[in-house]
């Protein structure tokens, strides 16, 4: 039996939670199209598995490794569309952010093909990634 869309979600947010990154590409499409918010370095569209994780590193190594999503407290349901209500953070020597988020995932044949994320405070995020 196939995994359901809220199966590969929940399986992803912990994969991303612990680091587990071999999990994370797994479960991401090859082709994946990933909707970055915000007026930042690291705003805009990303296409492809290779692309978002080239983000995800500079994410990373902007925020001296502290970026992380701290929270998972809903995830929710509606066909192959799964939205989950988030809390991230993360901190520099300089700065810190710390805020609420969705995070909206489209899951096609058991693999993530499509991401959108939104922020609470996006002026705030875009400050602490800067431009």
């Amino acid at each position: 039996m196939a995994d359901t869309a809220i199966d590969i979600a929940r399986s992803y947010f912990q994969a991303i939670q612990s680091g587990d990154l071999d999990t994370v590409g797994k479960l991401l499409d090859d082709d994946v199209v990933w909707h970055q918010p915000g007026g930042n370095q690291f705003s805009g569209v990303r296409e492809g598995r290779d692309a978002v994780f080239a983000m995800l590193g500079g994410m990373m190594e902007a925020s001296q490794g502290s970026f992380a999503i701290d929270q998972v407290h809903a995830l929710m349901v509606n066909g192959d569309l799964v939205a989950a209500t988030i809390h991230f953070a993360g901190r520099t020597d300089k700065a810190s952010m710390a805020m609420d988020g969705v995070d909206l995932l489209r899951i096609q044949d058991s693999r993530i093909v499509e991401v959108w994320l939104f922020s609470s405070d996006p002026d705030a995020e875009d400050a602490f990634w800067g431009k």
